[in-house]
């Protein structure tokens, strides 16, 4: 069973190895800010981080993730305080919302090796596709992001969530931990306490 850190905690799929990492995080974690694809055919839809790099979780196996740090959308700001979400909505460079997720996980790790990234290397970057077309805006909200990082501006455009992250795991079943937490596919992986044989 393949084990990982999704969103700063211990998780472990009780899955085949070679299910994508999309299809673990959607079904089994509830995770479903990271969309659904056409098996690497959304050009950027299902994007998570993986080890601080932007990666299409529909071409990663959880095989391939163990051992690995994962962030989705849910884990880069739980309250949208993230540069690159507060300027996605400065800019209005949101439109139907479905590849949102996916552009932001990008940007943020792009904004993360480079504050300063030029226009040239934020399409190079941002692969993804947005068929509502906010490109402009896109770039716009990433060279402030930047600025946001490197302190030259500050943003308070996107409002925090209307629900803590305690009311939602109370409201989604499949989030809370201990009652058979995460689904029926994905728990909690053991803390070293957990496996560690009892003292005598």
């Amino acid at each position: 069973m393949p084990r990982m850190t999704v969103n700063d905690r211990p998780i472990e799929f009780d899955m085949d190895p070679d299910t994508p990492l999309l299809y673990a995080l959607r079904e089994a974690a509830n995770l479903t800010g990271t969309k659904s694809c056409g098996g690497g055919s959304c050009v950027g839809a299902c994007m998570v981080l993986v080890d601080g790099a932007a990666l299409r979780s529909c071409l990663i196996t959880i095989a391939e993730a163990e051992g690995r740090f994962i962030t989705t959308i849910e884990g880069l700001s739980r309250d949208r305080s993230h540069p690159v979400q507060q300027a996605m909505v400065a800019e209005q460079a949101i439109q139907c919302g479905y590849c949102t997720p996916g552009i932001v996980i990008a940007a943020a790790a792009l904004i993360q090796r480079n504050p300063a990234p030029s226009k040239q290397e934020i399409e190079a970057a941002i692969p993804n596709i947005c068929r509502c077309g906010v490109y402009p805006r896109l770039i716009r909200a990433v060279e402030r992001a930047g600025r946001v990082v490197r302190r030259q501006e500050s943003i308070s455009a996107a409002p925090a969530p209307g629900i803590s992250s305690a009311d939602a795991a109370e409201n989604v079943p499949a989030l809370r931990v201990g009652n058979g937490g995460l689904g029926a596919a994905a728990t909690p992986a053991p803390s070293s306490e957990e496996t560690s044989p009892p003292e005598e």
